[in-house]
């Protein structure tokens, strides 16, 4: 009996189609799950943590040091999933460079676009912090600039956003207490504006006619905090759009801490038109740099 040909035995027509959407598919689940439990990768897309790390630096971020997690997003489209996050070896620590899913601007209940920021942490849950002519405080105790860090004495300070109704600046901030899990906020209308948005962000409906405050359809005059926050902000203090902005960090947003620099060059430049171009930007001091 003839053997049967290698070639006749290849799937072919919608046979084969399948079977490469199926690699494709087996391919795409791995990178997720590596993705969102041991590894990942991350473009630095702004100048925020300049020096520390450079506008078009690729690094590799631990995502097993605070709990690694399932997908938190399909891979090329950019569309968020719902996960779950399982305990780390440790919390993040003041000082740590975090990288998290960015909560969305003050008054956003969620973001309108799924992002990965990178921030320096400068408060735990818990803490007071407080900004003095751009020098930070946490608990009363000076915390000197990173390494990296700068900052421009001479620079026109101007007011911070967050939170509502503050008249902080963002070189004179504060004290601000950052909230953590058991906390018991007073609420009252006058205040509220001020926590509604991370009530809601919990999971509950807020509602107030002027008089008093509903929550989940129950007069409040409290609210209990259920998880733990964070405060972050830019090693590029006067370039930096932070929690002086848009708030604080959840815990189950911080997804991980960078590593190392595996790369390095101009992201702003397109890679097909400017490829040549481009290579020319490499920095190769910035690869293999250990961020801390």
């Amino acid at each position: 009996m003839a053997k049967k040909s290698k070639k006749a035995s290849e799937p072919t027509g919608i046979a084969a189609i399948i079977a490469w959407f199926r690699t494709l598919l087996g391919a795409i689940v791995v990178v997720m799950l590596i993705n969102g439990a041991i590894v990942a990768s991350f473009v630095v897309p702004t100048a925020s943590m300049e020096r520390t790390v450079m506008t078009g630096d690729f690094l590799f971020v631990n995502k097993f040091i605070y709990g690694p997690t399932t997908p938190q997003v399909v891979p090329f489209i950019n569309m968020p999933l719902p996960f779950y996050k399982f305990p780390g070896y440790r919390k993040p620590k003041l000082s740590d460079v975090i990288v998290f899913i960015y909560p969305g601007n003050r008054d956003e209940i969620e973001p309108s676009v799924f992002n990965y920021y990178l921030k320096r942490c400068c408060g735990t849950p818990g803490d007071e912090i407080q900004l003095k002519d751009k020098q930070l405080f946490v608990n009363g105790t000076k915390i000197p600039l990173a390494p990296n860090g700068v900052y421009i004495p001479e620079l026109p300070d101007h007011p911070a956003n967050f939170p509502f109704g503050n008249d902080f600046s963002r070189d004179n901030y504060g004290p601000l207490r950052i909230p953590k899990a058991g906390d018991v906020i007073k609420i009252n209308p006058e205040n509220l504006r001020v926590w509604d948005v991370l009530i809601k962000r919990e999971g509950h409906e807020v509602v107030s006619n002027g008089s008093e405050i509903q929550i989940d359809g129950k007069v409040a005059t409290s609210y209990t905090v259920k998880r733990n926050y964070y405060f972050g902000m830019g090693d590029n203090r006067d370039n930096s759009e932070d929690s002086r902005s848009w708030g604080f960090i959840p815990e189950d947003n911080i997804i991980g801490s960078p590593m190392f620099v595996y790369w390095s060059w101009d992201t702003n430049l397109p890679l097909i038109s400017e490829f040549f171009t481009k290579l020319t930007t490499i920095r190769w001091s910035r690869i293999a740099t250990i961020i801390r």
